[in-house]
């Protein structure tokens, strides 16, 4: 009974999501949802009081994406330096796939940042401690010397977070997969900018 349940509530979920990329959150109302779902208002509203719960629900859903992407590069058995950079690019490659993937919500995305923000408490706090994880593995194996491997973490989390408008909006272009941009990342998080 409750794998139907959660089936049922993904499923208004991602048709939730797939209206408000297509006609943004406030052109979508809980009856185009309803509708689309062909399971009617009834089963809507016994899963969410509102068109801001539902809002919610997708953007939980979307982070739950971008954790998965994260929680695969923490698995990864490579040196804690190669990790962070790994790290790095791969949120933001998630959030720019996330936001594009979702057409008008990325409008609304924008709009509605601090909505956003509120759902993100969570995320970040998991992103932290994923930072942290890394960090201490690469004090304990001698790669990193900290005085403070929390206040690294929650600093190296905001800068990262603070790429993510440039990278969505196209104005920076990071590839993992060019090797002067992965040293260029490398250098500022590990060499800093002093003349060497």
């Amino acid at each position: 009974m409750t794998s139907a349940i959660s089936k049922t509530k993904n499923d208004l979920i991602d048709v939730a999501r797939q209206l408000f990329a297509k006609k943004g959150v406030e052109n979508t109302t809980m009856n185009d949802i309803a509708e689309a779902s062909q399971r009617g208002r009834r089963t809507l509203y016994t899963y969410f009081s509102n068109k801001n719960e539902i809002y919610k629900a997708v953007i939980e859903s979307e982070l739950g994406v971008l954790y998965g992407k994260l929680e695969e590069v923490i698995r990864r058995k490579i040196p804690a330096d190669e990790k962070l950079i790994l790290l790095a690019f791969t949120r933001l490659y998630a959030i720019k796939e996330v936001v594009t993937r979702n057409g008008t919500l990325r409008a609304d995305f924008f709009r509605d940042i601090w909505k956003v923000e509120n759902v993100r408490k969570e995320f970040d706090k998991k992103e932290i401690h994923y930072l942290e994880t890394i960090i201490q593995d690469g004090c304990e194996k001698g790669i990193f010397q900290l005085q403070d491997v929390k206040q690294t973490a929650e600093i190296l989390h905001y800068a990262f977070k603070g790429l993510e408008v440039p990278t969505i909006r196209g104005a920076m272009k990071l590839d993992y997969n060019i090797k002067e941009d992965r040293e260029l990342i490398s250098d500022i998080l590990f060499k800093g900018m002093y003349v060497k």
